[in-house]
């Protein structure tokens, strides 16, 4: 067995720590590029969500690398994501026959027999003992803990660094290096050594830089070439930036879900506005929004795929809490047509505003009205 994942931030590196520990072969797919798009959306439909068509490109290139097994990650909400896996296994089997497909579901969706039995498969794939299988699951959570703690730390000291670009660098530098090691030790231990020397970034706080919160579906805000990058632009125009949803918070979400204590805050913040799950993390969304309002954030930036039905509604929701809270969002709908300088200039026209807003104090629904 030769298994592959979907590219997804650094989910692909504390993947590959895993895999590294239980001694299983595998292939970790390309970092996602435009030709990624391309192969993916050949073989999609045309319709389907941009994350379904990445995932596809993701497979294709390991598969002919030599590729046999996809591990997946399942879905049974009201959200189109819960249709992937079955679509996504007809696709695949017409490209290559003999693919083997592991989906991992939560067991309150397929039940406890069937969670385990598709754990096993991989179980059986390993070569590792019981004691190294167990330091490698450990290993893999605190690689993504520590990653996404890293992240956010240098996304929100971008904008009080004494020297631009030097938070930018140094996590460029802790991912490379990390996706190089060959064992979750020593990642582990690239990782806490970049945790230090985040500490030791010169800082500047008596800067005032904007603070936007990045909000919207999963996948396209924690994979950086889904959403063009923006947390990296974000950087360079030495804005702070925050984002809740990430790989570490989903894994807690997850497991604290079956007994109805995850995502508290969020979930109180959002009851007034959108009292229901709708799938996705659409009430995720306004309730982050909300919160991001409640710290005093500038503004925040909604991301969405095309046509992604639980961010659509949250998308109508939004506008209320713009005039009701007098806190800015901004909507970007993301597909494989969308060109990078207009993306840009939104953004940019965005924070101009943010920036009008806070040294005149208009309200929003004045200062957006102004032609930019």
């Amino acid at each position: 067995m030769i298994v592959t994942i979907p590219n997804l931030g650094n989910i692909s590196i504390a993947a590959k720590a895993l895999f590294d520990g239980l001694k299983i072969p595998y292939i970790m797919p390309e970092v996602n590029h435009n030709d990624t798009l391309k192969i993916g959306s050949f073989y999609s439909p045309e319709e389907i969500c941009l994350p379904f068509k990445i995932m596809m490109g993701n497979y294709i290139r390991s598969i002919e690398k030599g590729a046999d097994t996809i591990l997946f990650a399942g879905s049974c909400g009201p959200c189109r994501f819960g249709e992937y896996c079955e679509l996504q296994m007809k696709l695949l089997t017409k490209f290559k026959p003999d693919l083997r497909f592991i989906v991992i579901d939560s067991p309150l969706d397929i039940g406890k027999k069937a969670f385990l039995k598709r754990l096993n498969e991989i179980n059986l794939s390993s070569s590792a003992s019981r004691k190294e299988k167990l330091s490698a699951m450990l290993a893999a959570y605190h690689t993504i803990r520590i990653l996404d703690q890293i992240d956010a730390k240098a996304h929100e000291l971008a904008g009080y660094e004494r020297e631009k670009g030097a938070c930018k660098n140094l996590l460029y530098s802790c991912k490379r290096e990390a996706s190089a090691c060959d064992n979750p030790v020593q990642m582990l231990k690239v990782l806490n050594d970049y945790k230090k020397k985040l500490r030791q970034i010169p800082l500047d706080y008596s800067k005032n830089p904007l603070k936007v919160a990045i909000i919207g579906e999963i996948y396209t805000i924690i994979e950086p070439f889904s959403n063009l990058y923006i947390e990296e632009k974000l950087m360079d125009y030495s804005v702070s930036s925050k984002r809740t949803l990430t790989p570490s918070w989903w894994l807690k979400d997850t497991f604290l879900k079956p007994l109805k204590i995850n995502s508290l805050a969020i979930n109180h913040a959002a009851k007034k506005y959108l009292p229901y799950k709708i799938g996705g993390h659409g009430r995720e969304c306004v309730g982050e929004s909300l919160l991001a309002q409640q710290s005093q954030m500038d503004g925040a930036i909604q991301i969405m795929p095309l046509a992604c039905m639980p961010e659509v509604v949250a998308k109508s929701i939004l506008p209320s809490i713009q005039r009701e809270k007098d806190f800015p969002i901004m909507t970007l709908v993301i597909d494989e047509m969308v060109g990078e300088a207009g993306y840009l200039t939104r953004i940019e026209a965005f924070l101009d505003m943010l920036e009008y807003k806070r040294k005149t104090g208009v309200k929003w629904a004045v200062c957006s009205s102004f032609p930019s």
